[in-house]
């Protein structure tokens, strides 16, 4: 029952941050909308000192219902995999890589306004597949596939592919070198490969055996001897 109980908890857990941070994107498209607002001058224009704050706004912001949604289902996905699997330090990775992704955007950006959650969903979907390679351990690894599997061609949105590409490529870049620079940061954090302690105790104590039996024989050879 405990068991059932502390996976229903950590499952829980890793719903609940991620829901209410898509609750609050969300919120803010629907006000923005209803409002008749234009909530772009909230994204991060690079190198204007004035809105280097604005990091911590621009993942709220979206340009329509289509990129809202993309990013919000994306968002959602990786980071309930985050809080599932590296729960004790998911909201550092999840915080510092949105400064981060924010602030290499706005040192290498175009100079257009830039919004939206992709900065982050880029740096969760490199994280957590290089988070997995570098510890070497099955199940880890196994979410690094499935994120290859449904992400795999965000890889493609790294770069320009036009030369007036409507699409943010230098943040999904930032978010990119951030996930991997964290998840290196963080390698020796979190779920481990298991290390099998078992094999080298069981073959101390085979030795052990060995020499217990080499050391009856001689004294049994010896007492016959002294017969």
């Amino acid at each position: 029952m405990n068991e059932k109980s502390d996976e229903k908890k950590k499952i829980y857990y890793a719903i609940f941050f991620p829901a209410i941070i898509c609750f609050l994107v969300i919120l803010a498209f629907l006000f923005e909308r209803g409002m008749g607002l234009d909530f772009k001058i909230g994204g991060v224009f690079p190198r204007e000192i004035k809105a280097l704050p604005n990091i911590f706004t621009m993942p709220f912001i979206h340009s329509d219902l289509g990129h809202l949604a993309n990013n919000i289902f994306s968002f959602f996905v990786l980071s309930v995999c985050l809080y599932y699997f590296y729960g004790e330090f998911a909201s550092k990775v999840l915080i510092f890589s949105a400064i981060l992704s924010g602030i290499i955007l706005w040192i290498i950006g175009r100079d257009a306004w830039h919004i939206g959650l992709s900065g982050i969903v880029y740096a969760l979907s490199f994280f957590l597949f290089f988070s997995g390679i570098l510890r070497k351990h099955m199940p880890l690894i196994a979410i690094s596939l499935v994120v290859v599997f449904l992400y795999g061609n965000n890889v493609w949105h790294l770069f320009p592919w036009q030369k007036f590409d409507p699409i943010s490529w230098e943040g999904h870049l930032a978010g990119a070198v951030s996930g991997i620079l964290f998840a290196f940061i963080y390698r020796k954090q979190g779920p481990q490969k298991p290390v099998k302690i078992w094999e080298d105790e069981e073959d101390d104590n085979d030795e052990e055996d060995a020499i217990w039996m080499i050391e009856n024989n001689l004294d049994n050879n010896n007492e016959k001897n002294i017969k």
